[in-house]
């Protein structure tokens, strides 16, 4: 079995001494959820970058179950962190320009006052004593720390998994302390599945002989076969069915030769063996118990009526990231946050980010040109300095990305006369928005209440790079995360022809804004008209129509009079029409359904 077979997200992990960490002693008393109360605590916490003179680039991590303060390594001689792959000079989390904070959470192992600190009460360590915590708590202390360091609100709070639930805290108990939110591979609340394989880690623990009803530390021991245990379970859980084949299956009964008394008869095997084996001797069984069981205590709302309630008090923008193979915090579960928020109005970017790695996708580095690149987009668009540096390339180059009408850089008729119609302090849903170009265009002639849908991974990226909140949807679904009449506008560009269900799309366009714009490529132009009957060929322009028969992405050819009978039918009142003529690009006065190749509507109910 190869060494890679063995690399997972722990792999850089130790429990060595950390070199860098700072302490924070906090005499309290803080007040927790359930009852009690915490004295003299402490926070172990470190720090890259610098922290500005207006103390405005402060950026904290919030680490997930097993983590703790060392996210990254400071200098080559420092041990990795968790990471590294993230956070650095130059990196997504690029701490040039960042001031990044990340404590040990409240009931951790690794410097913050928890299981195995000493009870300033009876002079002994907690143990099973430490009172139960919730995510509520973990936030709390970290204010605490925030105040400590003289910084009143943070450009960012990202976190994963448990890390994501105190995102989640931040934005909805301290609203005005954060600007920005993102949260990755989270959710409002964890699945019953979930939730019973903490219960089994936990059971493992307690029920093993030297677990000692948790004063093990007394006894000079510790429940390492339990321990153990849940952590393998837990590796069960961040893995995919496609990552465990790609790991196991070439060499199912190929085993690796290392000391443990776990059984090791298949690669799978030897592979949780050392994985558990390696957490024991950094990690704490008391902390594993108390923290697992914060993550599962935490809910932010069973029903969409309760996330509602709770994720309306947020005012920050939001960015939310699931990966497609992760089955512990499924991505319908980000998909509901991000849902929630767009009905509410909020400023929310979203992406499903395609992925074979499983729950653990979001700390290693196979999909980082992705995950990393929207987390580095987001945080650019969060800085004033660089998001001007963005607005002013819309403005001298106001196309770019490349359009689809034609070569780079084509200018984009239907983009003006779209813009034209709308006013500049109207709202503005734009489905199917590509990569962004025509929200650009609105945002450089002064609109601000901008948002926009698309499938594509790519082209969500290219949106958060040009500053613009888009979440991944497929318009197929409908659009019922929106309220009624949430939007001015609702402008579906180019994508008719593309839509499987067009009446109940048009429908919820309908629905959702007040006016909608629709434009699409009209069939019955007349030089598709003539190849179609001179040429006997499937008909394509040098425009808007370049595409072949084999490689068209339109599934409907219908034309302006078509539209004009589907609207009339439906009771469907058309405000105005504008015919176009882009490979010319001049706006026809004449017969449209003959001379123009692309028209857009202006219509509402």
């Amino acid at each position: 079995m190869t060494e890679d077979a063995f690399q997972s997200s722990d792999t850089a992990r130790s429990g060595r001494l950390l070199k860098h960490v700072n302490n924070f002693q906090f005499d309290g008393p803080l007040k927790l959820e359930l009852g009690g109360r915490l004295q003299g605590i402490n926070v172990a916490y470190e720090t890259y970058g610098r922290l500005n003179s207006s103390k405005d680039n402060a950026i904290l991590i919030c680490h997930a179950l097993s983590g703790d303060s060392h996210v990254a390594r400071h200098n080559e001689d420092d041990d990795p962190g968790w990471w590294d792959i993230a956070i650095g000079p130059g990196k997504p989390i690029d701490t040039n320009r960042y001031f990044v904070i990340c404590p040990n959470a409240l009931g951790g192992c690794r410097g913050t006052t928890g299981p195995n600190s000493l009870n300033p009460a009876t002079g002994r360590r907690f143990g099973a004593e430490f009172p139960r915590i919730t995510a509520g708590d973990i936030v709390e202390m970290q204010c605490v720390l925030i105040d400590h360091l003289g910084i009143h609100r943070l450009l960012a709070v990202i976190g994963g998994s448990m890390g994501g639930h105190q995102v989640l805290t931040w934005a909805t108990r301290h609203p005005d302390r954060v600007a920005g939110a993102i949260a990755l591979a989270t959710s409002a609340r964890l699945t019953t599945q979930a939730l019973a394989f903490d219960v089994v880690g936990r059971n493992a623990i307690r029920r093993d002989p030297n677990f000692k009803h948790g004063r093990y530390i007394d006894h000079d021991t510790a429940p390492a076969v339990g321990l153990a245990l849940a952590r393998m379970l837990g590796h069960i859980t961040y893995l995919s069915p496609e990552s465990m084949r790609e790991k196991f299956e070439p060499n199912r009964l190929q085993t690796r030769e290392f000391d443990t008394e776990f059984e090791k008869q298949f690669s799978v095997g030897s592979y949780l063996a050392y994985q558990g084996d390696k957490f024991v001797e950094r990690f704490d069984a008391n902390s594993y118990i108390k923290l697992s069981l914060a993550m599962d205590l935490f809910d932010l709302g069973k029903t969409p009526e309760e996330l509602s309630a709770r994720l309306f008090r947020s005012e920050c923008r939001w960015l939310i990231i699931s990966f497609t193979s992760d089955w512990l915090f499924p991505p319908e579960q980000s998909q509901e946050l991000a849902n929630v928020l767009l009905g509410l109005g909020k400023q929310v970017s979203y992406c499903n980010v395609v992925s074979r790695c499983g729950h653990d996708a979001f700390l290693l580095s196979d999909d980082l040109p992705v995950y990393g690149e929207l987390m580095r987009a987001f945080l650019d668009s969060a800085d004033n300095e660089q998001i001007n540096d963005i607005r002013k390339d819309e403005i001298s180059n106001p196309q770019s990305p490349a359009s689809i009408f034609g070569p780079n850089g084509s200018h984009r008729i239907d983009y003006d006369q779209i813009v034209q119609l709308i006013r500049t302090d109207a709202s503005v849903l734009d489905l199917g928005c590509g990569r962004g170009s025509l929200l650009a265009n609105l945002r450089s002639n002064g609109n601000r209440r901008l948002t926009g849908l698309e499938l594509s991974e790519t082209d969500v990226l290219a949106c958060l790079r040009r500053g613009l909140d888009v979440v991944q949807a497929d318009l197929n679904s409908g659009l019922a995360a929106f309220a009624e009449a949430q939007f001015d506008y609702v402008v579906l560009s180019h994508t008719l022809q593309a839509v499987r269900d067009v009446e109940r799309l048009i429908s919820e366009m309908l629905r959702v804004g007040r006016r909608s714009i629709v434009s699409f490529p009209n069939f019955a132009y007349i030089k598709l008209r003539k190849m179609l009957s001179e040429q006997g060929k499937s008909p394509n322009s040098s425009g808007l129509l370049r595409y072949k028969w084999y490689n068209t992405p339109n599934i409907r050819f219908f034309s302006i009079t078509d539209f004009e009978d589907f609207c009339r039918e439906r009771a469907i009142h058309i405000h105005e029409r504008v015919a176009l003529d882009t490979e010319e690009q001049k706006v026809i006065t004449g017969d449209a359904n003959l001379l123009a190749d692309m028209a857009l509507f202006v219509i509402s109910k």
